[in-house]
């Protein structure tokens, strides 16, 4: 609650193959002004617009687990029901990769949480809360708690890194050099200029050696926050750059332990970030997860996003590894969408093994274990 939609404009479309269901024609046929940055309850309400113009036919039923049985994979649902498809397209997001540092391990919920887990922070009024962290979430999160009430310090290893200008009114050479990289930036602007104009080909991304890859996405994805955060960050304790060593319960309070003193709070928020892991999806059965190749526990995908599990795929961020850090943004969707659309025709034009007319059809499964019969675009 209260947040804004960090990208641009022009990088907040989610993608259809003809191009109509834009932001701007959400907007237009809500009768609402779009401004920038975008609240969160909007695109929200875009999002939903856009699916019962996409994909209506919407099975919302859960998948709890998802098996390997030949050439085929069984889809077991929370109903009991069971389908079967040949080929399956995980597009689960960021569930369960939240990232929780070794700190605060076996640590209880009540004391510390991950910001993915709150809708609302204005239970923490009046508490005392360490915000971990520096990027966008850890900056916003540390504002809202503010609004909200609380008294909130932000604890991160550097400086923060802002991103872009503060408004119309900063001074002329800093909103000089911001309008020379807007014309400069990509569609998407993942990355500073030029290296954002790569990350808008993933195509080309792929096949950089895995260590430049990882590299170029590292950089491309620094922890940073947008600048329009700071006149809300009034209020918001951002002492020195501190290492944590440790963490301790101490009643009905948590004791933080840096490598320079020590500092108790009510409640640690952590914004430390996510990281994949397929195994922590929880849908996929061993046999299946035993078949697909990962570094780090991304998943290694060839051409159409397909693991080396024949037949199942992986877009969003679990792309990442190997596509590089626009598909971790709404911005590439697109290409993800063609991509596997591509390779799922490619398959439908070889010759056909005895297989039922339901099982071809692919399964997409999104991050609340819904799941889609038909892909979007054809």
């Amino acid at each position: 609650k209260g947040m804004k939609i960090r990208s641009s404009l022009t990088a907040t479309d989610l993608a259809d193959p003809k191009g109509v269901l834009s932001l701007h024609a959400y907007a237009n046929d809500r009768g609402m002004r779009l401004t920038y940055p975008v609240p969160l309850e909007v695109f929200v309400g875009y999002g939903e617009w856009f699916q019962t113009h996409a994909v209506a036919d919407l099975d919302t039923r859960r998948v709890n687990r998802i098996e390997a049985a030949g050439e085929r994979f069984f889809l077991l649902l929370d109903d009991g029901d069971r389908v079967v498809a040949e080929r399956v397209v995980m597009a689960t997001g960021l569930a369960n990769q939240e990232f929780r540092p070794a700190q605060f391990a076996g640590l209880s919920t009540d004391l510390v949480s991950h910001t993915s887990e709150h809708a609302d922070l204005g239970r923490f009024r009046n508490k005392r809360v360490a915000v971990i962290g520096r990027g966008q979430s850890a900056c916003e999160s540390a504002a809202l708690l503010n609004l909200a009430g609380a008294d909130v310090e932000l604890i991160s290893r550097g400086d923060i890194h802002w991103l872009g200008a503060v408004s119309a009114d900063a001074d002329r050479p800093t909103n000089l050099i911001w309008r020379l990289h807007k014309i400069l930036a990509s569609k998407s602007g993942v990355g500073s200029f030029p290296f954002d104009w790569l990350a808008d080909l993933p195509g080309v991304v792929r096949h950089l050696p895995p260590n430049v890859r990882a590299r170029f996405t590292a950089h491309c994805i620094r922890a940073g926050a947008t600048r329009w955060l700071k006149p809300r960050f009034e209020g918001v304790k951002t002492g020195p750059a501190r290492n944590i060593v440790g963490a301790r319960t101490t009643g009905s309070q948590i004791s933080l332990q840096f490598d320079n003193g020590s500092a108790t709070f009510d409640h640690i928020l952590l914004a430390t970030g996510y990281h994949i892991n397929i195994a922590k999806l929880g849908l996929l059965a061993p046999e299946v997860l035993e078949q697909v190749r990962c570094a780090n526990g991304s998943p290694l995908l060839s051409t159409g996003f397909e693991s080396s599990m024949r037949g199942l795929h992986f877009v969003g961020a679990s792309a990442v590894e190997s596509y590089g850090p626009l598909m971790r943004f709404v911005a590439g969707s697109g290409y993800a969408a063609r991509q596997v659309t591509q390779a799922l025709l490619v398959n439908r034009s070889l010759p056909r093994r005895a297989r039922s007319e339901d099982a071809h059809k692919p399964v997409f499964v999104d991050a609340d274990g819904g799941f889609l019969r038909e892909p979007m675009a054809r």
